[in-house]
């Protein structure tokens, strides 16, 4: 299969998973979503030679049906932070640690950087000193596909990559010697006291209703996903129950959680615990009227959200 027989799109997306597999990773997640961020298919675990075989078909599918094309990296010998949503100054903090640079509208990039010795908690620290999307899945638009979104109604853009670096790896330490990476947070020892202690619900977050009430997607009138699991993991945090129990409990109600595995259902519960650590340090008065708050209400005495 030459690649002049197929195309400037298909050489951009055969680049691109290129790119991928010079640190080992050998399958991807396809996802096709339409103009609003629905799903419209999903095939797991594909080989990349199953990819690269069917990616001519895919994108001349993907561009009849006005379907966004996704792919998602699995496994690896590195860790493969994901940056969206950089524009001007920052994408050029990152120029020179990542391997892949995406074009996915004007004006909008997103950097892949492959990280060895990164430690657990280095991709988000990474997004949050890069101003980087916080939310980003791990989840790419192929290069070549078309950027297909209501916002860019009739001029879609084009998926292109503004520059692929073979080889290029860093560590977690350079990245912190550059200034990308955001200070540790200093953990907080969190206990619950029975009989008059941290006050806790007897039941759990409606995550239901934490999906009506997320803000709409960045580009779509669907509710950003991300937030809602959020919402749901802070909430249950904050009622007394443990990052394991609501990871666990994260991965029986969110899609999202199910489709991208246990491991982002962990990072998104330890993220809410550490707000919750945060805003901990309060009077005893505060703390004192937490504990007398009825079940099912959140701080603000508002939005119910107890599932019945």
């Amino acid at each position: 299969m030459s690649i002049e027989k197929h195309g400037r799109g298909v050489e951009q997306a055969w680049r691109m998973l290129d790119g991928f597999a010079q640190f080992g990773v050998a399958r991807f997640d396809v996802t096709w979503t339409d103009l609003d961020g629905h799903k419209r298919g999903y095939r797991g675990g594909q080989t990349i030679d199953e990819v690269r075989r069917w990616m001519p078909q895919m994108l001349k599918w993907a561009i009849e049906r006005q379907h966004n094309l996704i792919v998602r990296p699995q496994g690896g010998r590195a860790e493969l932070v994901q940056l969206d949503d950089l524009r001007g100054p920052g994408l050029e903090r990152v120029r020179k640690a990542a391997f892949l640079i995406l074009t996915t509208s004007v004006g909008n990039h997103q950097a892949w950087v492959a990280v060895r010795e990164g430690g657990p908690d280095l991709a988000r620290r990474l997004r949050q000193g890069t101003g980087a999307d916080g939310s980003a899945s791990g989840a790419a638009r192929v290069a070549g596909s078309v950027n297909f979104k209501r916002r860019y109604v009739p001029e879609f853009p084009t998926v292109e990559i503004l520059e692929a670096r073979v080889g290029q790896m860093v560590t977690g330490g350079e990245l912190e010697a550059a200034g990308l990476v955001a200070a540790r947070e200093i953990p907080v020892v969190r206990c619950r006291v029975s009989g008059g202690g941290r006050w806790r619900a007897q039941g759990w977050p409606s995550y239901e209703r934490c999906i009506q009430k997320a803000p709409p997607a960045h580009g779509s009138e669907r509710p950003d996903v991300s937030r809602a699991d959020f919402t749901f993991c802070l909430l249950a945090i904050d009622w007394g129950w443990s990052v394991e129990e609501t990871s666990e409990r994260l991965l029986e109600k969110s899609r999202k959680a199910q489709e991208n595995g246990a491991g982002y259902a962990w990072r998104t519960a330890q993220r809410a615990a550490a707000a919750v650590d945060r805003r901990s340090e309060r009077s005893p008065e505060h703390a004192a009227a937490e504990r007398e708050r009825p079940q099912g209400v959140t701080g603000n005495g508002v939005f119910p959200l107890m599932e019945r």
